[in-house]
C-alpha cells in the first residue's frame, strides 16, 4: 500500500513539474514573442521586410528568426534596409547565441540591454550609423567570441571594457571616430585571431603588448590613425600572423627586421608612411610571402638579395621611395609575380630581360626612373599582361612586336623615353586597349591602319606627340570612334585632314598642329560636337574657314594659326559663347574681324600676321576692304581727278573733326571713362582691376553655360574670388539690362550663408566678382 501511495506521489509531483515547465516555457515564448514584435515596431522598414512577421503566427517561423526548442537562439536582420534604433527589448530574448544587424542604416546608441543577453556568442552591428560610446556593461558577456561594431560612428576613446572578454576570438572595431592610444590591456587575449582598429582618429604609441597576442592570425591597425614612432619589434613575436596592415597612419622609423619571423606571414602593408632607411635583408626570410607594399615612404637603398627567396610573391610595390641602383634580374624570375610597381625612384641599369618570362605578370610600372636599354621581348608571354607603364625614363630601342599580339593589353604608357622603330602591327587594333601614351619619343613610320579589325571600344586616347610620324591619316583613322583625345601633334604627317574626322563623335580634344597637313579644312570636323579644343596651327591649311564650325557649341579653344587659310573669318563663329581663346594669325586671312559676341573679349595677338584683315583690334580698314572682302573695283586704279577730289575730301573730314573734338572734348572723355571699368563695389577691395583681368584664362575656367564663363582668380593677398564674364547683351553693356544691374546691387548687400558674397561689379565689362560662401 505504501509503495503504492508514493508512486502515486511521483507521478502527481512529475505532471506538476511538467506542467510548471510548460507554463514557464509559454512564458518565456510569449515574452520572445513580444521583445520581437517590441523590436520590429521601432524600426522603419521601406522593404517590407517585416511582412511576414505576422503577431498571429509562431515566430520561429519567421524570417530572421532561429530558434532552438521553442526559445529564439538566432537573430539576423542583416542587409534588410531598415533604420531607426535597435530596441533595448532584444535584451528579452534571453537564449541569444547570435545576433546580427549589419548593412543597415540602425541609428542612435548601441543599447546596453545587450548585457542581458548571457549566452551571447557573435554580435554583428557593422555597417551602420550607431553613435555614442562603446556601452561597458558588454564587458560582462563573458561566452562572447565576435565583436563585429566596423564602419559606424562611434566615439570616445578606444574601449578599455573589451579586453576583459576573455573568449573573443574577431573584434574589428575599425571605421569609427574612436580617439586616444591603443590601450595596453589589448595584448592580454589569449584566443584573439583577428584584430582591426583601423580607419579611427588614434594617436600614440603602438604598444608593444601586441606583441603578446600569440593567437593572432590578422591584425589591421592603420588608416586616419596617426601614430608616435615607428612600429615595435614586438610585432615579429606573433608568429601565427597572415596578414599585418600598418598602412597609412603616420609611422616613423625604419622598418624592424624582426618582421622577418612572421614566416607564415602573406600579406605585408606598411605603405604610406614616413619610414626610412634600408630595407631589412630579413624580410627576404618570409617565404609564404604573397603580397608586399611598402610603397610611399622614404626607404633609401637597393632592393635586397634576398628578395629572390620570395618565390611565392605576387605583388610588390616599391614605387615613391628613395630607392636606387639596379632592379635586380631575379625579380624577372619570381615565378608567381603579377604586379611589380617600381615608379618614382631612382633605379638606373636596364629591366630584367626575362620579366614576364613567368607568364603571369599583369602590371607593370617602372615610370619616372633613370633606366635605360630596351624593353624587355616577353612581357606579355603567357597573354596576361594588362597595364604597362615605363614613361619618363631613358629607354631606347624598338618597342616589342609581341606586345601587338597582346590581347590582354589595356593600357600602355612609355612617353618621354627614346625609343624608336615603328608603332607594332595590330597594336591599336588590340581588343581591351584603352589608352596609348607614346608621345615624346623618336618613333617612325605612319599612323597604324587597322584595316577592317574592329576597334576596341573603350579606346579613348591616343597620344603620339613629339615623334618622327610620317604619311598620311590612313581610312581606317575612322573606326576610332571611341576615341576622347587624340594628340598627334609635332610630327610630320601629310596629305589632308581626312573628312572621317567627323565620325570620332565621342572626341573632346584634338591637337593635329606642327605637321604638314595641306588642304581645305574639312567641314565634317562640326559633326563633333563634343570637341572642346581644337589645334590646327601650324600646318599647310589652305582654303576658307569653314563657317560650320559654329555649330560646335561646347568649343572653347580654336586655333588655325600659321597656316595659308584665305578669306573673311565666318561672322557665325562670333556667336559661339563657348569660345575664350582663338589663334588665326599669321595667315592669309582678308577683310573687317568681327567685333561682336566673344570676339569683342580677344585682342589683337589672336589675328596678327594677316596684311588684309581689319578692324577694331587691327586699325582702320583699307579702302577697298569691307566687310564683303576685296572687291574687282577694289583693285583697280583711280584717276588723277578723283585722287585730287579724295584728297580735298579728307582735308576737309578733318577739320570739322577737329572743330566738333573741341565742343565735345568733356562727353568724349565721359564716354571714355564709362569704356573704362566701372567698378561697383560692396566692400573695399585689397586688388586693383588688372589682378582680375589677369584671371581671365583659358585655364581657370571652373565653369560655363548659357549665362556666362566662371572664372576662379586668386588674387595678391592670397584671396580666391570667382570672376564671372556675361554674356553681351549690347555694345554698350548692360544699357538695356531689364533691371539686372538694380538686382546685383540688392544682393551685393545681403548677408545670407546661401548667397555668394559679391565684391565688386563691372557694368561695361560685364564681370561679376564674388568670393566663396559664407561658413
Amino acid at each position: 500500500m505504501l509503495l503504492l501511495l508514493s508512486h502515486l506521489l511521483f507521478v502527481f509531483l512529475f505532471r506538476l513539474s511538467a506542467a510548471a515547465a510548460a507554463a514557464a516555457t509559454g512564458a518565456v515564448y510569449a515574452e520572445e514573442h513580444h521583445a520581437l514584435l517590441s523590436i520590429k515596431s521601432q524600426l522603419s522598414d521601406p522593404g517590407a521586410a517585416f511582412t511576414a512577421w505576422d503577431p498571429a503566427t509562431d515566430h520561429c517561423t519567421w524570417p530572421g528568426v532561429t530558434c532552438d526548442r521553442a526559445v529564439v537562439v538566432e537573430l539576423d536582420l542583416s542587409g534588410r534596409n531598415l533604420s531607426g534604433p535597435l530596441s533595448p527589448a532584444v535584451g528579452s530574448l534571453r537564449s541569444l547565441l547570435r545576433l546580427s544587424a549589419a548593412e543597415n542604416s540602425l541609428s542612435g546608441p548601441i543599447p546596453r540591454a545587450l548585457a542581458l543577453l548571457p549566452v551571447l556568442r557573435h554580435l554583428n552591428l557593422s555597417n551602420n550609423l550607431f553613435d555614442g560610446s562603446f556601452p561597458p556593461a558588454l564587458a560582462g558577456l563573458a561566452d562572447l567570441r565576435v565583436l563585429d561594431l566596423y564602419n559606424n560612428n562611434l566615439t570616445g576613446p578606444l574601449p578599455c571594457e573589451v579586453a576583459a572578454l576573455p573568449q573573443l576570438r574577431h573584434l574589428h572595431l575599425g571605421g569609427n571616430f574612436f580617439s586616444g592610444s591603443i590601450p595596453s590591456e589589448y595584448g592580454r587575449w589569449q584566443f584573439l585571431e583577428y584584430l582591426a582598429i583601423s580607419g579611427n582618429e588614434l594617436g600614440g604609441p603602438i604598444p608593444p603588448e601586441i606583441g603578446n597576442l600569440s593567437s593572432l592570425r590578422e591584425l589591421y591597425i592603420g588608416y586616419y590613425n596617426s601614430y608616435e614612432g615607428g612600429l615595435p619589434p614586438e610585432i615579429g613575436n606573433l608568429s601565427t600572423l597572415l596578414r599585418l596592415d600598418v598602412a597609412n597612419c603616420g609611422l616613423s622609423g625604419r622598418i624592424p627586421p624582426e618582421i622577418g619571423n612572421l614566416r607564415s606571414l602573406d600579406s605585408l602593408f606598411l605603405q604610406v608612411n614616413g619610414l626610412v632607411g634600408e630595407i631589412p635583408l630579413e624580410l627576404g626570410h618570409l617565404r609564404s610571402l604573397k603580397s608586399m607594399d611598402l610603397s610611399n615612404n622614404a626607404l633609401t637603398g637597393e632592393i635586397p638579395p634576398t628578395f629572390a627567396d620570395l618565390g611565392n610573391l605576387t605583388l610588390l610595390n616599391l614605387f615613391r621611395n628613395k630607392l636606387f641602383g639596379a632592379i635586380p634580374e631575379f625579380v624577372g624570375d619570381l615565378p608567381e609575380l603579377e604586379v611589380l610597381q617600381l615608379w618614382e625612384n631612382n633605379f638606373t641599369g636596364s629591366i630584367p630581360r626575362r620579366l614576364g618570362k613567368n607568364g603571369r605578370l599583369q602590371s607593370l610600372d617602372l615610370s619616372s626612373n633613370k633606366l635605360t636599354g630596351s624593353l624587355p621581348p616577353d612581357l606579355c608571354y603567357g597573354n596576361n599582361l594588362q597595364t604597362l607603364i615605363a614613361l619618363g625614363n631613358f629607354l631606347f630601342g624598338p618597342i616589342p612586336e609581341s606586345l601587338g599580339r597582346c590581347k590582354s593589353l589595356s593600357r600602355i604608357r612609355m612617353a618621354e623615353n627614346y625609343l624608336n622603330g615603328s608603332i607594332p602591327r595590330g597594336l591599336f587594333s588590340l581588343p581591351n586597349l584603352s589608352q596609348v601614351e607614346l608621345q615624346d619619343n623618336i618613333l617612325t613610320g605612319g599612323f597604324p591602319d587597322t584595316g577592317r579589325s574592329p576597334i576596341s571600344p573603350n579606346l579613348g586616347q591616343i597620344c603620339l606627340s613629339n615623334n618622327r610620324l610620317t604619311g598620311p591619316l590612313p581610312p581606317s583613322f575612322a573606326n576610332f570612334f571611341g576615341l576622347q583625345k587624340l594628340l598627334l601633334n609635332q610630327n610630320s604627317f601629310t596629305g589632308g585632314i581626312p573628312p572621317e574626322v567627323g565620325r570620332l563623335q565621342q572626341l573632346s580634344k584634338l591637337d593635329f598642329s606642327g605637321n604638314r597637313f595641306a588642304g581645305p579644312i574639312t567641314p565634317e570636323i562640326s559633326k563633333c560636337k563634343l570637341l572642346t579644343f581644337v589645334d590646327l596651327s601650324r600646318n599647310e591649311l589652305s582654303g576658307d574657314i569653314p563657317a560650320e564650325i559654329a555649330a560646335m557649341r561646347i568649343l572653347n579653344y580654336l586655333n588655325l594659326s600659321r597656316n595659308h587659310l584665305e578669306g573673311q573669318i565666318p561672322a557665325a563663329i562670333s556667336t559661339m559663347q563657348s569660345l575664350t581663346q582663338v589663334d588665326f594669325s599669321y595667315n592669309n586671312l582678308s577683310g573687317v574681324v568681327p567685333g561682336t559676341g566673344q570676339f569683342s573679349y580677344f585682342n589683337a595677338t589672336s589675328f596678327v600676321g594677316n596684311p588684309d584683315l581689319c578692324g577694331a583690334y587691327l586699325g582702320l580698314c583699307r579702302p577697298g576692304i569691307s566687310n564683303a572682302g576685296h572687291s574687282a573695283g577694289a583693285k583697280g586704279s583711280l584717276s588723277a581727278s578723283a585722287k585730287l577730289l579724295l584728297v580735298i575730301g579728307l582735308l576737309l573730314c578733318s577739320a570739322a573733326f577737329a572743330i566738333a573734338a573741341l565742343f565735345k572734348a568733356r562727353s568724349l572723355k565721359k564716354a571714355s571713362e564709362a569704356r573704362a571699368w566701372k567698378l561697383t563695389a560692396f566692400q573695399r577691395l585689397e586688388f586693383t582691376c588688372d589682378d582680375v583681368l589677369n584671371c581671365l584664362k583659358e585655364e581657370n575656367i571652373i565653369g560655363k553655360g548659357g549665362a556666362g564663363i566662371v572664372y576662379k582668380g586668386v588674387m595678391p593677398s592670397g584671396e580666391q574670388v570667382a570672376v564671372k564674364r556675361l554674356p553681351a547683351m549690347s555694345r554698350g553693356g548692360l544699357s538695356h539690362d531689364h533691371g539686372f544691374n538694380a538686382e546685383i546691387q540688392t544682393l551685393g548687400r545681403i548677408r545670407h550663408r546661401n548667397i555668394l558674397r559679391f565684391l565688386f561689379l563691372s557694368p561695361t565689362s560685364m564681370l561679376l566678382v564674388s568670393c566663396p560662401l559664407f561658413d
